[in-house]
């Protein structure tokens, strides 16, 4: 399938900045199930460039403003072509060990209902079959934690996402990391677009997931928060630790105390 992309980030500053830096993972990843036909990162008035590729082989740029600064406009724009790989990350070039993503962070920590809901997975599927627990422990997820928008925001925690019982997908995808990691599994939190199927169904077109590390397949993606695994519907832009982590866009000022966040994502199939 092929997908298009317009991304726009608009930041406002009052006063004015002085400076502003701000490291984009807004490139696609480079893997089996998916090829950037085309793909533009632009801000008027600021410098993007130094662009690297970290150890978890995702692509990094730097934005930089000189101020005064009284808004940065960050508008992303492409095409990528996708291919149902069933969840499987195969052909993505990356350096750090699995076992990194056993690392819990302070959103990602468990508490007593999530080692309890992970011990239920644990309980009743197999040790030697590690993708049927990982298929439950998102089954199970998506049970405990209602997807209601706006019921959360960008601080809640793992802990307070299940003890609500709602949430959307970032909270979803920090539940699963947390239970996953309590269970030895390597889990890591993924931000990207989603494409809303063509029934109409509506979805957020910024969207995130998991992926868990298991034997012989690898990187593998769960999406509790739409019972699937990634398919071709989606766009892979980052991984982290956790949502701080994946952020697509992530960044400090200096001056301009009062910071306003606008953001429209539209994710279409191409007519080509």
């Amino acid at each position: 399938m092929r997908l298009t992309v317009e991304h726009r980030t608009h930041y406002r500053f009052s006063p004015s900045a002085r400076y502003v830096v701000q490291s984009l993972k807004l490139t696609p990843s480079l893997f089996d199930g998916q090829k950037i036909i085309r793909w533009s990162i632009k801000a008027e008035g600021c410098v993007i460039n130094s662009e690297f590729v970290d150890g978890n082989g995702d692509t990094i740029s730097t934005l930089t403003a000189t101020g005064p600064v009284d808004s940065v406009d960050v508008v992303v724009s492409g095409e990528v072509e996708t291919t149902d790989t069933t969840g499987m990350l195969r052909g993505h070039k990356e350096r750090a060990f699995p076992a990194v993503f056993l690392r819990s962070t302070p959103v990602t920590k468990s508490s007593a209902a999530i080692r309890k809901l992970a011990a239920k997975v644990e309980k009743r599927t197999s040790p030697d079959n590690l993708l049927e627990r990982a298929h439950a422990l998102s089954a199970a997820v998506s049970d405990a934690v209602a997807y209601v928008p706006g019921s959360t925001h960008v601080h809640t925690t793992a802990a307070d996402a299940l003890a609500d019982g709602q949430g959307v997908c970032q909270d979803h995808a920090h539940v699963m990391i947390s239970a996953a990691r309590h269970l030895g599994i390597p889990a890591r939190y993924v931000s990207g677009y989603l494409f809303a199927d063509q029934d109409g169904k509506s979805h957020e077109a910024s969207h995130a997931w998991a992926e868990l590390h298991l034997p012989e397949l690898g990187w593998v993606g769960f999406d509790p928060a739409n019972r699937c695994c990634p398919t071709d519907y989606y766009i892979r832009l980052g991984s982290g630790l956790d949502a701080q982590g994946a952020t697509p866009i992530r960044g400090v000022h200096t001056g301009g105390a009062n910071e306003d966040l606008d953001v429209t994502v539209i994710v279409a199939q191409s007519q080509q």
